[in-house]
């Protein structure tokens, strides 16, 4: 089991989602997204139904530590009941824009757990359809929100690694293809590559 992070808050997840299935029914089914905000890479959603195990430490994907994380995606992976992922390329994004392509995974990942779910919460404020209610900061509040964040953000993050071993310049093993000082100097100096999101500011052919 992945141990606990000081300041563990799952608990207080965990009450949400039951509260949130009392109004509703059961099984939840979460959905997150990542790589919204990259420069490069893909754009990936996850849905996910847990265990009957509670995953000490769960917590939105961006407060936990890399190695954490890494620990929580393996413990959520072997307990889930169900799990489905939906990813874009850069191409796509590209063709469709960001937003469209944010709801298009989201809808997609859910919609392969669509047989087994009671109720469906996402994280943000989109539009998504009158069965998959969305609130934001959700990764924040619900325990299974918060499982899908850390499955979308270790899947994505591999992917990038990937990517860096095929493009090397650019340094995705390190930032992810998220706009940083080294990032942006590479693009500079060596223009984009394949996978870049051509539509963003800040990346020029």
């Amino acid at each position: 089991m992945a141990r606990a992070r000081k300041g563990d808050c799952s608990e207080e997840l965990y009450a949400f989602d039951a509260a949130w299935i009392a109004e509703r029914s059961s099984p939840l089914v979460g959905a997150d997204e990542a790589g919204r905000g990259a420069l490069a890479g893909p754009l990936v959603a996850a849905a996910i139904i847990l265990g009957e195990k509670d995953i000490s430490g769960i917590n939105d994907s961006k407060t936990l530590r890399p190695e954490f994380r890494e620990e929580l995606y393996a413990e959520v992976v072997r307990s889930a009941r169900a799990l489905s992922v939906a990813a874009f390329p850069a191409w796509w994004i590209d063709r469709f824009g960001v937003g469209e392509a944010n709801k298009e995974a989201l809808r997609r990942a859910v919609g392969m757990l669509d047989p087994h779910a009671g109720c469906t919460l996402a994280d943000g404020n989109l539009a998504l359809g009158p069965e998959i209610e969305c609130l934001p900061r959700a990764d924040g509040r619900s325990a299974v929100v918060a499982a899908a964040s850390v499955v979308a953000k270790v899947l994505r993050d591999d992917a990038m690694r990937a990517l860096g071993e095929c493009y090397t310049a650019y340094g995705f093993d390190r930032n992810r293809g998220y706009g940083t000082q080294e990032h942006r100097r590479a693009l500079a100096e060596c223009g984009p590559c394949r996978v870049h999101r051509l539509s963003y500011a800040g990346v020029e052919c």
